[in-house]
């Protein structure tokens, strides 16, 4: 070979080299995550998330890319970071709350979608069938909104001279009026009577939290919705502060320290959506996909909280538990 086409083909290989690895770069996937929280309460699930995306093979910043919104509770943002990342072209979209997932399911019909969401997936508009999802769109449930019935049986065995409780509500949730109606028929049944307190942000939880007495509660169920599992550690304060017993819908409330949860595993619920998300990303369709539900419900009792209000835990109680925190 002739020592200027040598020169020649060697300057066209050094060429070709960062051409070649910008290539791969771009070939990257990106995730959008959208959550209808703030990224310092969220750490949990989306530790959760990543790691289903590690059960496949993938690693942020390795061989995938995850652009994050956050709505910071105000939902009404959703559908605007919903058409950001679609804009974005990313080749699937997480989301959490129903509100999200269906800002996302507005926002694109081509680009699959995977929900990790506390209520009922078909009720909510999101697929057709749980074990035949249809469409871009699948992924897990905890069905935290359809528990409403069973955790105030057991937050009532626990708080048994509670005649009056109060329901911290979030009137923005697409799911408050189900879990409020299945709520008041579950009290009506135990000779219950419900007091509704509606909050949308930091302000109103104060507020309506320190009007409970007053208002003549002397137990609060907080409602499944994701800007009071944000909320959590502030909820769990005021509620030791006032002296007001507490029950909620996720284990990581109690440990913050409200007294009591029921539901299934929000972490493994969003563990599984993340593994969804790898295996879309490896070429499966959401709607071969069937929505994962919750195999086991769980009962978390804070001890330490309880002693503080000076509540005795009856021992059937804290047998059946399935966490005891002190």
């Amino acid at each position: 070979m002739k020592r200027r086409a040598f020169i020649t083909l060697l300057g066209g290989a050094a060429t070709a080299w960062p051409l070649a690895a910008r290539a791969q770069q771009q070939v990257m996937p990106t995730i959008g995550f959208l959550d209808g929280g703030s990224q310092a309460t969220t750490l949990p699930v989306v530790a959760a998330f990543k790691q289903g995306l590690l059960d496949t093979g993938y690693v942020e910043g390795k061989n995938v890319i995850i652009e994050f919104r956050w709505a910071n509770a105000q939902y009404d943002q959703l559908p605007t970071l919903a058409a950001d990342l679609v804009r974005h072209q990313v080749a699937v979209i997480a989301t959490d709350t129903p509100v999200a997932a269906l800002a996302a399911k507005q926002a694109t019909t081509s680009i699959p979608i995977v929900f990790s969401l506390g209520s009922d997936p078909v009720r909510d508009g999101l697929v057709v069938t749980l074990n035949r999802p249809g469409g871009n769109i699948t992924g897990a449930t905890f069905f935290s909104n359809l528990l409403s019935a069973k955790r105030l049986d057991l937050f009532h065995r626990l708080v048994p001279n509670a005649a009056v409780i109060a329901v911290l509500l979030n009137p923005k949730n697409a799911n408050v009026e189900l879990e409020g109606r299945q709520t008041q028929e579950a009290a009506r049944l135990l000779g219950l009577q419900l007091a509704s307190l509606h909050a949308t942000g930091e302000r109103e939880i104060d507020e309506g939290i320190a009007s409970l007495i007053q208002r003549g509660a002397t137990a609060l169920i907080v409602s499944a919705d994701a800007m009071f599992y944000g909320r959590r550690a502030q909820i769990a304060e005021l509620a030791l502060r006032y002296e007001i017993p507490t029950c909620c819908p996720y284990r990581d409330q109690t440990a913050a320290g409200c007294l009591m949860s029921y539901g299934a595993s929000v972490s493994e619920t969003f563990r599984q959506a993340g593994n969804y998300v790898g295996r879309i990303l490896k070429g499966e369709k959401p709607a071969d996909l069937p929505v994962q539900q919750p195999t086991k419900f769980e009962l978390v009792i804070n001890l330490k909280t309880a002693k503080a209000l000076g509540l005795e835990v009856p021992i059937g109680l804290s047998a059946a538990a399935d966490e005891l925190i002190e």
